[in-house]
């Protein structure tokens, strides 16, 4: 059955400036795609990242050069074979998997036969800033059983240590970026043991990879940057400990589901994350939240505001969204949600 379709690109101001090692962003820009058979219409976001060279523009364009091919019976397993991981694939693959849902009257971890949690711990992220303003922004968090840390290669230690006097009592993941070297990677690791650093995500530029062959660390390693899809596993191992899966980088739920599932076989803890985007972006990502040890899906606390219906937080805690939002019910107030057409 053919589908017609509408994209939208939407920008969604955030709280205040979010900084990390390669720059700083005042806004979330994001991809919406809507799709119909004519009785059921579905939806997804997707979040183009300039690291990989992805604009708003060229994910629409990509998006708008596939669509002739995507049918309702397309499967998300074909859909892999038909274009490359990345932002257009993701929100393709998961505004198919909530039409699929919508269509059989079902969810869609009933068709992948996923669990469902009410509820997911989920770190909270401080942006890159000057020490005492990241300290005071710890100490507002300091109920929170995680938070996440974005830091660059200036003052690492100084900074965890005001951090971790902020909130004593909270784990920390470190998210540097690729912005550190092997040496400042040795030296500070023993050092940030005391201080509750449970994981630290993508130390080295992703060309790098290899300068951690065999390397033992204090704390484990996630692979954010180096990690997109299943195939890049076998790179990964006896470099990382820990693998950073993210929708946009999979290019959806279906090879997200796929790399889960792989990274447990091979030993790898799991991490689920996000790129800036709304409830919508984050809705799929919760199910394999369901599987991991670290979620870190707080983008849209990152926001002025987000859609309607979205997902509630409680110091870490978060709660699931809506059943009208994604991927459970006819979404019959997605056009107040888009807010565009």
């Amino acid at each position: 059955m053919s589908l017609n379709y509408k994209i939208h690109t939407q920008a969604w101001p955030l709280a205040k400036e979010f900084r990390i090692s390669r720059g700083a962003k005042t806004q979330a820009d994001v991809v919406v795609l809507m799709l119909t058979d004519g009785k059921h219409t579905a939806w997804a976001e997707s979040v183009p990242y300039a690291r990989y060279g992805e604009t708003l523009a060229s994910v629409v364009a990509q998006i708008e050069h596939i669509m002739p091919s995507v049918h309702s019976e397309l499967t998300g397993g074909e859909l892999l074979t038909i274009m490359p991981a990345g932002a257009a694939r993701n929100v393709i693959d998961c505004a198919l998997w909530d039409l699929k849902a919508k269509q059989a009257q079902t969810n869609v971890h009933t068709l992948l036969s996923l669990a469902l949690k009410t509820e997911l711990n989920t770190a909270q992220t401080l942006s890159l800033d000057a020490p005492d303003k990241m300290a005071k922004a710890a100490g507002e968090l300091k109920t929170n059983p995680l938070i996440k840390i974005k830091l660059d290669a200036d003052d690492i230690l100084g900074k965890m240590q005001q951090i971790h006097h902020s909130a004593p009592n909270s784990q920390f993941i470190i998210d540097a970026n690729e912005a550190w070297n092997i040496d400042i990677l040795t030296d500070i690791l023993p050092k940030l043991v005391p201080l509750n650093v449970a994981l630290i995500e993508q130390p080295l530029p992703s060309e790098q990879d290899e300068l951690l062959t065999g390397f033992k660390p204090a704390i484990p390693l996630c692979a954010d940057e180096s990690c997109h899809v299943a195939a890049d596993l076998k790179h990964l191992q006896n470099k990382f400990q820990a693998v950073n899966i993210k929708l946009d980088k999979t290019g959806g739920l279906t090879e997200a589901v796929n790399l889960m599932q792989q990274a447990k076989q091979r030993g790898f803890i799991i991490m689920t994350g996000c790129m800036v985007g709304t409830s919508l972006a984050m809705a799929p990502a919760y199910l394999i939240g369901a599987y991991s040890s670290f979620v870190d899906l707080d983008g849209p606390l990152l926001l002025a505001n987000d859609r309607a219906d979205g997902f509630s937080f409680n110091r870490g805690c978060m709660s699931s969204a809506s059943a009208t939002l994604w991927g459970r019910a006819d979404n019959k107030q997605m056009m107040e949600h888009l807010h565009l057409i």
